[in-house]
């Protein structure tokens, strides 16, 4: 789950870790007021579950009340276009007025789960305010990386590792490692999944700052914490990955043109990978678990025909728990009720497959009944270009 920059700042300055002077605003007039508390130049920033703002108009500098809201008027309600929303982009709804930071030095920090070692890890870096991405690819000896036993978590050592890697001015040593150290325990106890500060800036006078801040939690984690799950925004969110977890579906949308449903994480994986490999797109990634019963079926079908995208449907069963023959039989009474008049594309192997291919060559729906996976995938890409 994803929460705005607004509320990863409150969330930081929870756990002591210093933030700028801001505050979030829903319309123009309340903008100017809050510019006017904050007092100086203050930076007008769009609220969107997406980085690149900047770039796409989203970020502007104000200088007075008065101009304040005039770049609130021109942010709010915009279709903020950047290379993380797609060309789709995200309407802006909200905006946080901040000071305005005369900024000395910019340093990037971030936190994740490395899934290799199984650790938490901390990432950081001298060149802060851009991509760490750009970082790693063009100075890959400018990152530093500091892994952590989740069993004793981090320690004052670990911290001072990074403070003096990241060459900090000696009267800001103590307070780096003091906020590694408090990063660390919001990392910890809202069971994030990305905690990220870019950039962590000095100041001229001194100051250490969050002037930006992501985090992310992990699913699987919010039912301890009813506090994150308020925050939860469900305009950012896509409509088709809401409804499918309402359903108990995993959904995620992509770009591509050929609809995927398929039983199981890893074949669903593998099978958005031979699509590409046969020179299609795939427009999801839908895993209806290993019941995949007619309900789901058709729930599933709903899921995916509700993307205009989809010129093609690819239906990947291997039936292990389920028999074939009952995911064919399925298939055939969501695709009746559902009138789906888009190609249709199946693969059913396990369990009665034979049975199932019959059930579906002997229905009065125009299915395309293939017998491997590589099958498959050429077909369905081909049935888009067609």
């Amino acid at each position: 789950m994803k929460i705005h920059e607004y509320q990863a700042k409150e969330l930081l300055a929870q756990f002591t870790i210093p933030v700028p002077k801001g505050k979030m605003v829903t319309n123009a007039g309340d903008a100017g007021r809050a510019a006017d508390e904050i007092g100086g130049t203050v930076v007008v920033k769009a609220q969107i579950h997406a980085g690149g703002r900047g770039k796409g108009g989203g970020i502007k500098l104000a200088r007075s009340p008065e101009e304040t809201r005039a770049c609130a008027e021109q942010i709010l309600g915009m279709r903020l276009v950047t290379h993380q929303t797609g060309p789709e982009g995200k309407i802006v709804h909200k905006v946080l007025v901040e000071e305005a930071l005369e900024i000395e030095k910019e340093l990037y920090l971030g936190m994740v789960i490395d899934r290799e070692s199984s650790q938490p890890v901390i990432i950081a870096s001298e060149e802060g305010g851009v991509e760490i991405e750009v970082v790693a690819d063009r100075t890959p000896e400018k990152i530093l990386k500091e892994f952590m036993d989740p069993r004793v978590g981090m320690q004052p050592f670990n911290a001072r590792k990074i403070t003096f890697g990241l060459n900090l001015p000696e009267p800001l040593i103590k307070q780096g490692a003091g906020l590694l150290m408090n990063l660390y325990r919001l990392f910890h106890a809202c069971d994030c999944s990305l905690a990220e500060i870019n950039p962590l800036v000095i100041t001229k006078d001194g100051r250490m700052l969050a002037a930006d801040a992501k985090i992310n939690f992990d699913d699987n984690a919010l039912g301890r914490h009813p506090d994150i799950v308020a925050l939860r925004d469900l305009s950012e969110e896509e409509p088709t990955e809401i409804e499918a977890a309402e359903q108990n579906l995993s959904y995620i949308k992509l770009d591509g043109n050929v609809g995927c449903m398929v039983n199981g994480a890893g074949l669903a994986m593998a099978t958005m990978d031979i699509i590409q490999h046969y020179g299609g797109m795939p427009a999801n990634f839908l895993d209806v678990g290993g019941a995949a019963s007619a309900e789901r079926v058709e729930k599933a079908f709903k899921i995916l025909l509700a993307d205009g995208n989809v010129k093609a449907v690819l239906i990947n069963i291997f039936g292990g728990i389920v028999r074939c023959d009952r995911v064919a039989n399925g298939v055939i009474e969501a695709a009746k009720r559902l009138e789906v008049n888009v190609p249709i594309v199946i693969r059913l192997a396990g369990t009665n497959a034979d049975l199932a291919a019959e059930l579906l060559e002997r229905s009065d729906l125009e299915f395309t009944v293939a017998h491997d996976l590589a099958e498959a995938a050429s077909k369905a890409v081909a049935a888009v270009s067609r």
